[in-house]
């Protein structure tokens, strides 16, 4: 048992008493307390930012990369602990929390190049005499909100980029698993990062609203569900902050006849059941198209009967348990639903038990087809380790089927065609697409986000998209005339002659 408290001024506070316990997945049992916050805890949070951030944005862009050069060495040392943290808390296997943490120090080593990326424009003798340029600065204090299902991953798309061009960076993880971001605030520390320029405040809802109201922060990120993505970009943008509220997603993957079967059943089976199922890039949804119906079937089901389900610090283990009890349900209740509608159960997860661990959170690897393409067990996103196949008849029927759908974060096309390939991204409406590539996360020198009901606000995350999101652009025009020059006053409006 241990206590995970807030991270507030540079050293852990426990706040306002409440608490809320921190579970294991994979056994139920209750592992540690997490210590919650509120308003209060928000606003002092906030009253240390700001003070923190007037000098952290005087500090020289060298200086700032050196400390971000430091963090990612840190995190490189420190890898082991963070992953296990994540196993305990979230479920994962320790490979794939390993793999989430590199995959957030892409954006850490971005952020390392932030005095590129903040490079102004400059343009002389626009009109005669006079020079104009650009120039970025930071917000001051923003916020990030973040979800359950990357602990790590998720976060460091937010705060290095944040950091690097000068702002202070209060973050609110997901109270189901939060010592991943305590480890990182006492690693910023470890790395110089001034005290205050980086937080975590932990909490439920009214935490939430808080970071969202405060008049004292500038903007805010989020990661999460769409109806709770849409309550984070009303509440704060009527706040009048900068929002980028990243909601669910139903991505579909399409299976075209000349694909190789065998392929793109392991790498959809990859994306469908690869961290149960609980990523914002998954892969519930393969759509086959003509003749691959079949063969697709019979090829993801020998993928999915071989997965092996157990705890993720078992180093056999394929798949993890999902992260709560009412997720495990879900699964079972959209299995049911299924089946009752008429479905076919291609692969039933319903009555796994490993031995052990009965009490934890499995539930099996699961494929259904012959559904409706209006059962909800299709159209929800399921964030478990739920596989839809659906049928078509053609390239057209599921561009139209892909294009339907209110979500538009991720899709991939598994096809030996480059005419589809291109016809498909260049038609599909989706944010982020994969050309034999099950889950076509951008790298983090790119930016990340969708379209539709799976992103609110203008900003994508990490990668160039950020730097715009957390900074201000001013522009400058200026003169500098001899001290014995005259020019006539005039009531026009200037041109640039």
């Amino acid at each position: 048992m241990y206590d995970v408290t807030h991270w507030i001024a540079g050293r852990p506070e426990e706040g306002t008493g409440a608490t809320q316990p921190i579970l294991d997945p994979a056994t139920g049992d209750q592992v540690g307390t997490l210590h919650l916050g509120d308003a209060a805890t928000v606003d002092r949070a906030v009253e240390i930012g700001r003070a923190a951030q007037r000098d952290w944005a005087q500090v020289s862009l060298s200086k700032r990369t050196q400390i971000l050069y430091r963090m990612r060495q840190l995190m490189l040392e420190n890898v082991e602990e963070i992953a296990r943290a994540i196993t305990r808390e979230h479920g994962k296997t320790i490979g794939d929390a390993k793999g989430e943490i590199a995959r957030g120090l892409e954006t850490l080593e971005f952020a390392t190049s932030i005095t590129q990326d903040l490079k102004g424009g400059f343009s002389e003798n626009v009109s005669t005499g006079v020079d104009a340029h650009t120039m970025r600065q930071p917000l001051g204090v923003v916020a990030g909100i973040t979800p359950f299902n990357f602990p790590a991953m998720v976060p460091f798309w937010m705060h290095p980029v944040a950091i690097a061009t000068g702002n202070a960076f209060i973050l609110k993880p997901s109270e189901r698993d939060p010592s991943a971001s305590n480890i990182v605030a006492r690693l910023y520390q470890e790395a110089g990062l001034p005290d205050g320029v980086f937080q975590v405040v932990h909490g439920g809802k009214e935490t939430v609203d808080a970071l969202c109201e405060h008049p004292g922060i500038s903007a805010v990120s989020f990661v999460g569900s769409t109806p709770i993505a849409q309550h984070v970009h009303r509440v704060a943008s009527a706040a009048g902050k900068r929002v980028q509220a990243l909601g669910g997603a139903n991505n579909h993957a399409v299976v075209m006849p000349d694909a190789n079967i065998e392929f793109a059943a392991g790498q959809i089976a990859s994306g469908a059941f690869g961290s149960a199922g609980e990523r914002c890039m998954a892969v519930p949804v393969a759509v086959t198209v003509g003749d691959a119906h079949e063969p697709f079937l019979a090829a993801i089901r020998a993928e999915a009967e071989k997965i092996v389900v157990g705890p993720g610090e078992d180093p056999s283990t394929d798949m993890p348990p999902v992260i709560t009890k009412d997720a495990r349900d879900r699964v079972i209740r959209m299995t049911d639903e299924a089946e009752q509608a008429g479905g076919t159960i291609v692969v039933d997860g319903r009555g796994l038990v490993v031995e052990g661990h009965e009490n934890g959170n499995f539930v099996g690897p699961t494929v259904i087809t012959d559904l409706d393409r209006g059962h909800s067990t299709y159209t929800d996103e399921v964030f478990g380790p739920l596989l839809v196949v659906m049928h078509v008849n053609n390239f057209d029927e599921a561009l139209e089927l892909v294009n339907s759908s209110p979500f538009g974060n991720g899709t991939a096309i598994f096809t030996a065609s480059g005419h589809y390939a291109r016809r498909y991204q260049e038609e599909v409406q989706v944010g982020m697409i994969g050309i034999n590539v099950p889950i076509p996360t951008p790298v983090g020198y790119y930016s990340f986000g969708g379209w539709k009901d799976s992103l609110f606000g203008e900003h994508h995350a990490h990668g160039p998209e950020a730097v715009s999101f957390y900074t201000r652009q001013k522009a400058i025009t200026t003169r500098w005339p001899h001290q014995d020059e005259h020019l006539e006053s005039s009531m026009s409006f200037p041109t640039h002659d």
